[in-house]
């Protein structure tokens, strides 16, 4: 299996500039899929799930953008 870099809560409140509880929201509520890794590590998320999630409410990234994001902000759990 691939290595996969996990975006925060953070990492995806500040790409696009949303309160931090509102990511959370689409979490719990199961409208952004991610992954509850506890109560102190909190929620982590693919980055192919957060593209999906956009693509679902009509935002079509940048081509190359989400790689290059990925590269600098993604996390490993």
């Amino acid at each position: 299996m691939a290595d996969v870099r996990w975006l925060t809560v953070e990492d995806i409140s500040e790409r696009l500039q949303v309160h931090r509880q509102t990511v959370r929201r689409w979490l719990r509520d199961g409208e952004l899929h991610g992954v509850l890794m506890g109560d102190r590590a909190g929620w982590r998320v693919r980055p192919d799930d957060l593209v999906a999630f956009l693509r679902a409410r009509g935002y079509t990234p940048q081509p190359g953008r989400e790689e290059e994001e990925e590269e600098d902000h993604g996390n490993t759990p």
